[in-house]
């Protein structure tokens, strides 16, 4: 009767509303990491830059990189490169403030937005970042697969640039200089 036709309508709204809501998370998470994906950390950090304009603020942006990802990937198999992804992108949320957030830029790259945040307080948030990993033991399987190490690229708001795309450049240059200064570090960038 009527009674089940309303239940049955319910129903249908409500798994709508679930399935808009699943939608919705799925356009902006990463579906491994449930990071916010590079799509929308791009038009997020425009609303930041302007906010952090109108109010005189920096922000920091950090790039980093896990070392040697690829051969930890085909040592350990790709299971085991997710399982570390999804445990550094834990470690990175536990350790943002609430102004901040992180993203998966795309395969081991991820990146900060650090609000109110200078290029020195960034860099040493940074320095904190890995030496707090340093602590930790990636495990998968029960298996211990040891330190991850992460290579770090610094550029803030306004000194770096004013755009997201200058300020992730500056961030992904000085990230490379880390890399090639032999990885397990931090490089701010340069002056813009």
């Amino acid at each position: 009767g009527l009674a089940d036709e309303l239940a049955e309508l319910l129903s249908l709204s409500i798994s709508n509303v679930r399935l808009r809501e699943k939608l919705s998370a799925e356009a902006i998470r990463d579906p491994l990491t449930q990071l916010y994906n590079r799509r929308y950390m791009e038009e997020t950090f425009q609303k930041k830059i302007l906010l952090a304009a109108r109010n005189q603020l920096p922000i920091g942006v950090i790039m980093l990189d896990i070392d040697h990802f690829k051969q930890f990937n085909d040592q350990h198999g790709h299971a085991a490169g997710d399982a570390v992804l999804v445990m550094l992108a834990g470690f990175l949320e536990a350790h943002l403030r609430g102004s901040d957030f992180a993203c998966r830029y795309g395969g081991e790259e991820f990146v900060l937005i650090l609000y109110d945040c200078s290029a020195e307080n960034s860099s040493a948030r940074a320095s904190q970042l890995a030496a707090d990993l340093r602590l930790k033991s990636a495990v998968f399987g029960g298996q211990d697969l040891g330190a991850i190490t992460l290579s770090m690229g610094v550029a803030a708001y306004p000194q770096h640039g004013d755009q997201p795309e200058e300020l992730l450049r500056a961030a992904d240059a000085a990230l490379y200089r880390a890399k090639q200064n032999g990885r397990d570090r931090i490089e701010l960038a340069v002056q813009a």
